[in-house]
């Protein structure tokens, strides 16, 4: 029999409600982002006003800041955080399903960082479907703004598909912050080396991959190197060329009779080479205008503790001071006379509420995530980028005992200021490879450089080392990898198979 009937059924299920959805995304905006939601909220809300009485007073709130102690009481790591206590609850309330997460391995990376022995390399990106702005066919469909690649997005994106180390990844997102939108290194290759930690020829190393990224010309450091730069693509960089660079200043005031003298050609070959220089682009990132840059103001300062270790503190100054109005709800609440009324004011309420403790909540954090990743990555702020642990969104949640896209939304677009510098928060996540005799887990860039120095150490006369000899070489070392990851990495690094390599040495 087919029939109609009604039935009352019972039943439990996860509701994300509208106040939730706003702790959510308020937890991943970054602060100019934050600054203006609240400013809509307080043009919106009447019961909403901004807390004067403490601007411009501690470095960071009493109850965020106060939920930590200190982060590393040693450079060991073997440092305890203590916080204050429930601070996470409401933090546990905002975590999403586990298909919610960016998923970072490493900066710049999107692959699964429980993917096994990293068959599915990071920074492994196809390049040959990429069009105007860096941007692969379809992905700008697919981009919730809508928006074309800045400069700084497409030098980090080719950052991190080089193939660099850990150490050199840093090194080069560090001069990448460093370039103007013209496209030029604006900065002093000795100071960064010793802000890192490293050697001015190892800076000198990863600018020269750097000078490989597109646009050509791009992170040069004067017009001359930028041209230079291009006329080495094009293969047209000869003597004379770079006689007529050394010497832009006579072409500036157009004294073509020095120039031939200082370059040794005749009139006619000057004007083609003049013309040559015409046809070249002065500044590189001139075609990327998604945006203007801006000063990135860090949301978490570490400091060095005069005790021992690091002080983690949260930058009041990013930090919206927000309080409800008690006194002129209760004005209005006495005042409203239709239900119409009742009700705006009741939500109004109700909203104002639940935003001042979300801000709270979100500062307590942040702080907690960021004091995580400071004892994780001790090592790096007291010796360097070279020191760089492998670190996974699923590790801090798990110290912290939070949910992974929690720590997923925290450190998007958050940026820690140090003794080094200025980083974004997924900077210090690193891939991991497994050892094979059950130790500490290894780099996923630290064997990509070892992979590197041993085929750099071949020579004609010795051993040309074959994927399965090089996965041999590396399992007796502890290293747990497959064939196939080492010759991903080997891709990677842009290194020609053994086959080739043999060719090219018996060649030279």
């Amino acid at each position: 029999m087919i029939g109609q009937r009604l039935e009352v059924r019972q039943g439990q299920g996860l509701v994300i409600t509208p106040q939730l959805q706003q702790a959510i995304k308020l937890l991943q905006l970054s602060n100019l982002e934050l600054e203006a939601f609240v400013e809509a909220e307080l043009e919106r809300n009447p019961l909403l006003q901004r807390d004067e009485a403490d601007a411009g007073g501690d470095s960071a709130p009493d109850s965020a800041n106060d939920a930590v102690t200190d982060a590393a009481s040693d450079h060991g790591g073997e440092a305890e955080l203590s916080f204050v206590e429930g601070s996470d609850a409401h933090a546990q309330n905002m975590d999403a399903a586990s298909d919610d997460l960016y998923g970072d391995a490493a900066p710049g990376e999107r692959v699964s960082d429980r993917q096994e022995d990293g068959a599915a390399q990071p920074g492994l990106n196809d390049w040959s479907r990429t069009g105007a702005g860096g941007m692969a066919d379809g992905e700008e469909r697919e981009r919730p703004d809508h928006r074309d690649l800045t400069l700084w997005e497409h030098l980090q994106a080719q950052a991190s598909a080089a193939g660099l180390s850990a150490a050199d990844h840093g090194i080069a997102l560090t001069l990448i912050d460093a370039t103007d939108e013209g496209g030029y290194l604006r900065a002093d290759l000795a100071e960064i080396a010793g802000r890192l930690g490293v050697d001015v020829a190892r800076v000198e190393a990863v600018l020269s991959v750097c000078h490989g990224f597109e646009p050509t010309g791009v992170m040069a450091r004067s017009i001359a190197e930028c041209l230079t730069l291009q006329l080495v693509e094009r293969n047209r960089f000869d003597p004379a060329m770079a006689a007529l660079l050394e010497n832009l200043e006579l072409l500036a005031r157009r004294d073509l009779t020095a120039l031939r003298k200082a370059c040794g050609v005749d009139g006619e070959d000057l004007a083609e080479m003049i013309a040559e220089l015409k046809g070249l682009t002065p500044r590189p990132g001139a075609g990327f205008g998604g945006e203007p840059a801006q000063t990135v103001v860090p949301d978490v300062h570490v400091r060095p503790d005069p005790a021992g270790g690091w002080r983690v503190e949260l930058n009041a100054d990013t930090l919206p001071r927000l309080l409800m109005d008690k006194r002129y709800h209760a004005v209005i609440a006495a005042g409203a006379r239709s239900d119409t009324e009742k009700t705006f004011v009741a939500d109004c309420a109700a909203q104002a509420s639940w935003l001042v403790k979300s801000l709270d909540q979100r500062a307590k954090t942040i702080l907690k995530v960021s004091s995580e990743i400071v004892r994780q990555q001790d090592a790096f702020l007291a010796f360097g980028v070279e020191f760089l642990r492998p670190l996974t969104l699923k590790t801090v949640a798990e110290a912290i005992e939070m949910h992974e896209s929690t720590v997923s939304r925290v450190t998007s677009n958050k940026y820690v200021s140090t003794p080094r510098g200025v980083f974004e928060l997924k900077f210090f996540f690193t891939a991991a490879i497994q050892s094979s005799d059950g130790g500490a887990a290894h780099s996923a860039e630290a064997v990509r450089r070892r992979i590197k120095t041993m085929i750099d150490a071949e020579d004609a006369d010795g051993e040309v080392l074959s994927d399965d000899r090089i996965v041999e070489i590396l399992n007796e070392a502890g290293i747990d990898i497959a064939r196939r990851t080492v010759a991903k990495y080997r891709e990677a690094l842009k290194i020609p198979s053994s086959v080739q390599r043999r060719r090219l040495l018996k060649t030279a």
